[in-house]
């Protein structure tokens, strides 16, 4: 297949360096990701600067793009204009960091993967749940490209949006694969009211997440327990429910 790879920690990161090495061997590797780390970005595109494509080697990948932009830019840019033909699949990452629950819609990898899903393409976002500071994405790689040859049939047949997370874990302390919902995360003291040197104060936004009251099939669940998740996701937000029991008033 012709894969497009992008992220949200740049070009330049661990996570989708792997990926393109590993990848290679099976398939033809194109990269198109921000010139530098654009974590949180979610869904942004940018309207009032220009965006550039600066070209460079990364090893495995056909040819490789760093763009001064967000994750979403880098795959509208690549599917739009950059690329000559359209990938046969995204994939956003591997992120340094689990994106699980609430997260994606603050995930620039998630979003990323979603630009790609807009525009008629499967795709996929992955991230590793990093507790070491340099963790090791080899096993992620191996992981993808294994799972890429077992789903060849169903990706190319229908047009999935996947987020898969996998646990921090030796490689033969992963319990297997579950296919899983997306939990519910929160975040406590999520900004820290700081003073500069001068007096001013300023705001960190930061905070610890917490998981509470979390149903057994959810990716939190899965990933805490050692098992590698895979959510299909649907982008799809309308509640059916409210909608039926609006129509019940005049407005």
């Amino acid at each position: 297949m012709k894969l497009l790879l992008t992220n949200d920690d740049g070009i330049h990161a661990e996570g989708i360096k792997s990926l393109s090495k590993t990848l290679s061997s099976c398939h033809d590797i194109y990269i198109v990701a921000p010139e530098r780390e654009m974590s949180a970005t979610g869904h942004a595109i940018t309207l009032h600067k220009p965006l550039r494509a600066e070209e460079l080697e990364i090893e495995g990948s056909k040819r490789a793009w760093a763009v001064n932009g967000t994750p979403s830019d880098c795959v509208k840019l690549a599917i739009e204009t950059i690329l000559e033909k359209k990938p046969d699949l995204v994939i956003s990452g591997t992120n340094k960091g689990s994106n699980m629950g609430n997260d994606i819609f603050y995930s620039g990898t998630v979003s990323a993967a979603l630009e790609g899903y807009f525009m008629g393409l499967p795709a996929i976002a992955i991230s590793l749940a990093v507790i070491d500071e340099k963790p090791d994405y080899s096993y992620t790689s191996s992981f993808l490209k294994g799972f890429l040859q077992s789903c060849d049939s169903i990706l190319q047949d229908k047009q999935l949006l996947l987020n898969i997370n996998i646990p921090c874990l030796p490689a033969d302390s992963i319990k297997g694969v579950k296919i899983t919902a997306l939990g519910r995360r929160s975040y406590l003291n999520t900004i820290e009211k700081r003073v500069d040197p001068r007096g001013r104060t300023y705001y960190w936004v930061a905070g610890q997440a917490y998981d509470e009251g979390e149903e057994r099939d959810s990716d939190i669940v899965a990933v805490t327990e050692g098992y590698i998740s895979v959510t299909p996701l649907s982008v799809n937000l309308t509640d059916h429910d409210a909608r039926q029991e609006l129509q019940k008033y005049d407005f």
